[in-house]
């Protein structure tokens, strides 16, 4: 292979290239992806009296049971939800980590706190378990109401034969204790003679639910339970379309408004569409512009091919292209005379009748005389001289090959 052709190869076959552009417009999506979605991604069922928790104190099991039922339910992550009177709101407290957010949250109407009851210790071979648990002090609860500046005591009963409800008397089985609240701040809705089971702010539409038991994971293996929770839930919605809102902010699963995921949610999605089509034909015409590395040349060429081009650019300057038909005929018929060696003496005339006798073009059997007619004239556009040159440069080449073949 020459040295010029070894100059002017492209460093990476074409497959390479298109290899190593798949595998970055991959990569490049797949970080796009994981940065978007990597809060998602994580795995929030983790021990504790939250939502997402399947454990025993947890509170998944009830939002998977409202779900089963038909009833539109949904883990809110968003604290500007907590804010706004969006469906009814279900507070499920713990008596750790959630002092300052509660001291900085006003209470909102058509809301349902659920105090905590128990505290236990994670089994870290299974984070989604509690490895024991243990009645949460009755200090620790009142500091919780506190902080909502709610002024009550608590209570821990025995669990009663039945409890009289709205709903008719029901027996309740919470475990060990039954909490109850003591306060004048509240207007009982389901009360027991040593306290109130669920209640009301009075005049403030927020609801309270002293024991946890009744709607927890581990409460709501008890049918009596689960039948509970399910009134419950229907005497606090003000219509069947309410939607029941578990918040999971307060237990820090907070998340914010991620940019990325707005690229591809509605309305966004479609302007996000149009820019990956501009991305993709901007890669595309980046791909094709760029052939192989061109070879370092003089300032000022040299040789029959520079003289070429330099001849060329000023007839193309000179918007002279069409005027050439006539020189071009002119210059193929003395150069073919000197090759099948012609008379000299022939007139132009002549010369053309020696042609056709030499036979037409093999492709569109056209005679010289037939060409030659074409061209005598400035040609219609420069597109209609390529046509016409091509057809003489044609006739020329089965004319010499002719020659070279005839055996006499």
């Amino acid at each position: 292979m020459s040295q010029t052709a070894q100059a002017s190869a492209a460093p990476f076959a074409a497959r390479t290239v298109a290899i190593l552009i798949a595998v970055a417009v991959f990569s490049f999506g797949a970080i796009m992806v994981l940065a978007g979605w990597s809060p998602e991604l994580r795995d929030r069922d983790r021990a504790g009296d939250h939502p997402f928790s399947t454990s025993a104190i947890g509170y998944n099991g009830i939002v998977q049971l409202l779900e089963a039922q038909g009833y539109p339910v949904e883990i809110s992550r968003f604290k500007s939800n907590l804010d706004s009177n969006y469906g009814l709101m279900v507070l499920t407290l713990s008596t750790r980590g959630m002092h300052k957010p509660l001291q900085e949250y006003d209470l909102q109407p058509d809301t349902l706190i659920v105090l905590p009851k128990w505290s236990g210790m994670v089994d870290w071979s299974n984070p989604s378990r509690l490895k024991d648990t243990d009645l949460a002090t009755e200090s620790s609860i009142i500091s919780v109401l506190e902080d909502l500046g709610i002024d009550a005591d608590i209570v821990r009963a025995d669990v009663p034969d039945g409890v009289e409800t709205p709903f008719g008397r029901m027996a309740l089985k919470p475990d060990l204790k039954l909490q109850l609240l003591q306060s004048d701040e509240l207007t009982p809705i389901v009360r027991t003679p040593d306290g109130a089971l669920l209640s009301e702010l009075s005049g403030r539409g927020v609801y309270i639910l002293s024991d946890p038991d009744l709607i927890n994971t581990f409460g709501l293996a008890e049918r009596e339970n689960a039948r509970f929770a399910m009134q419950m839930f229907n005497l606090m919605r003000y219509d069947e379309d309410e939607p029941i809102v578990f918040d999971a902010t307060l237990h820090g699963f907070t998340r914010s408004e991620n940019l990325l995921q707005m690229m591809f949610d509605i309305p966004f999605f479609g302007v996000t569409l149009v820019a990956l089509a501009a991305a993709l034909l901007l890669g595309w015409a980046a791909s094709i512009r760029f052939g192989p590395p061109a070879r370092e040349t003089r300032a000022i060429a040299l040789g029959k091919q520079a003289l070429a081009d330099n001849s060329a650019g000023l007839v193309s300057m000179a918007r002279r292209e069409t005027r050439m038909a006539p020189g071009y005929l002119s210059l193929i018929r003395r150069r073919l005379a000197r090759q099948i060696g012609a008379p000299r003496n022939l007139t132009e005339a002549q010369l053309s009748e020696l042609f056709d006798r030499l036979g037409p073009e093999d492709v569109s059997g056209k005679t010289f005389s037939q060409i030659e007619a074409g061209m005598r004239g400035p040609a219609a556009s420069r597109e209609h001289l390529m046509h016409k040159a091509r057809d003489l440069w044609r006739w020329r080449r089965d004319i010499l090959r002719r020659s070279m073949n005839d055996p006499s």
